[in-house]
């Protein structure tokens, strides 16, 4: 696809958004990507002149713009991906059901420490020396 990480973290995003029916804007993804408004100027632009995405003028507020992934990236991320998601289901059906479990638990565990508030982790005290 010939584009960079921020472009492609950029173009998942837009086509996150697009899956759960929202409207990005330039605004909204530079806040995602935390990058100055130059910044998402500058990406938005490669990203239109390399046929990536696609911007509408807002028709509520047409100062405003709208992004959308084109068509034909949605069809190049597919393909480009594809790929590493057959090797990553094939790690995963090749684990045991010991293994399924050990996986489960250790990503309930660490997802449950993630979202914890700060106040509620405990911490493993250290002995003190006499």
């Amino acid at each position: 696809m010939r584009i960079n990480e921020t472009d492609l973290m950029a173009l998942r995003h837009l086509i996150a958004c697009e899956r759960h029916n929202r409207v990005a804007s330039p605004k909204h993804l530079s806040e995602f990507l935390n990058i100055s408004s130059a910044a998402t100027a500058k990406l938005l632009s490669r990203l239109t002149a390399s046929g990536h995405i696609r911007r509408e003028v807002d028709p509520d507020d047409g100062r405003a713009q709208r992004l959308y992934v084109t068509e034909t990236s949605h069809i190049q991320i597919r393909r480009a991906l594809s790929d590493t998601h057959e090797q990553l289901m094939k790690v995963a059906l090749e684990l045991t059901a010991d293994q399924q479990t050990a996986v489960v638990h250790f990503l309930d565990a660490m997802s449950a420490i993630a979202v914890m508030p700060h106040s509620e982790v405990t911490t493993v005290e250290q002995p003190v020396e006499s």
